[in-house]
């Protein structure tokens, strides 16, 4: 793969290579685990657990088949 690469690319990619080892900053974690997290509420859980199932809705139609 490296070998089909110019003199000059190959120098770009060695020195972008060499600038990403020199950081040391840690990236920011932007994997999907982070989208998980504690819900932080106002009220109890068992407040919002009711509030919750009272909340919804059915609304069960028959199907005419």
């Amino acid at each position: 793969m490296l070998k089909s690469l110019s003199p000059n690319n190959k120098l770009e990619l060695i020195a972008k290579l060499s600038d990403s080892l020199k950081t040391t900053a840690k990236p920011e974690d932007s994997s999907w685990k982070s989208l998980f997290g504690a819900l932080e509420l106002d009220q109890s859980v068992d407040d919002f657990v009711s509030n919750l199932k009272k909340d919804r809705k059915f609304d069960r139609k028959p199907i005419d088949l």
